[in-house]
């Protein structure tokens, strides 16, 4: 009984602390897509020469594959369809710390 009681606590501590284990550095992010020029063609909440990141954030979060769709299209540089009809590649993030991807794609898909 001792164990299980035990077992339980854990497991609603670990609960606990899970969002904030996963929640987006945002500094870190928001430099990042500075650094490597994402915020040239996005903004954060207006419209530039591509989709404004809380547009794209509202189009992914929550979805089960969200993430892995925003990490492929940072990662990929495949072919974006532009505002005027156009296709050109996107900008492939030149960091390989898979952590730093992740951070920023947590942190697209935070903003609303």
């Amino acid at each position: 009984m001792k164990t299980a009681l035990t077992t339980t606590f854990l497991c609603l501590a670990a609960l606990a602390v899970a969002p904030a284990a996963s929640a987006a550095n945002a500094a870190a992010a928001e430099a990042l897509a500075k650094k490597e020029g994402c915020l040239k063609c996005h903004a954060i909440d207006k419209k530039k020469e591509a989709k404004p990141l809380k547009e794209i954030a509202a189009k992914y979060r929550g979805k089960a594959d969200g993430e892995a769709k925003v990490f492929h299209q940072i990662t990929s540089g495949e072919k974006v369809k532009l505002e005027d009809g156009t296709e050109e590649e996107h900008k492939v993030i030149k960091t390989k710390d898979k952590a730093e991807i992740n951070n920023l794609v947590a942190w697209i898909l935070s903003l609303k």
